[in-house]
């Protein structure tokens, strides 16, 4: 068996993955969810997010998009190429997306959904739905048929100064 040198990689990645853990745990100890995430660029740290779901009443303010929301800003920009994305937990399917969006390159976690939900998190019961057919949801997901469904998209490909996302 060969031994596997850490790399600069590496160590860098398990200094950033320690770091979202702390952010995570000390989040908890101030009445908060127990998630913590980074955005780093070039091994900068460009924005740090906590759970704020309970204390902002928003079911979107996970870790990972409060710090993508704060690197975004801090850019200036809504893409985030060449940057990572560090979690103390693997994201949801909503934080997941959040990244795709975001054109993150990597995205980095320590425990996993399977973790969370044995804390009671929602994540793995989650991604299990989107497994599942639209017509076996608890949430009824449907499409309406509505004169001009597609102005808006013929809109916005007429505009010659749109920003592709």
């Amino acid at each position: 068996m060969t031994l596997q040198v850490p790399t600069d990689r590496d160590r860098d990645d398990l200094a950033l993955l320690t770091e979202c853990v702390r952010l995570a745990a000390d989040n908890v100890a101030s009445g908060g969810g127990p998630f913590g995430a980074l955005v780093a660029r070039d091994g900068e740290v460009l924005a740090v997010g906590v759970n704020q779901v309970t204390p902002t009443l928003d079911p979107t303010a996970h870790a990972e998009v409060v710090a993508i929301r704060a690197a975004c800003r801090r850019i200036g920009d809504f893409r985030l190429t060449g940057c990572v994305l560090v979690t103390s937990c693997e994201p949801c399917p909503l934080c997941l997306a959040a990244a795709l969006w975001a054109r993150v390159d990597r995205v980095l976690y320590a425990a996993d959904r399977h973790d969370a939900a044995e804390a009671g998190f929602d994540d793995l019961a989650f991604y299990r739905l989107f497994e599942t057919p639209r017509d076996r949801w608890s949430v009824r997901v449907e499409q309406l048929a509505c004169a001009g469904r597609t102005d808006p998209f013929t809109a916005w490909l007429e505009r010659p100064d749109r920003v592709e996302y």
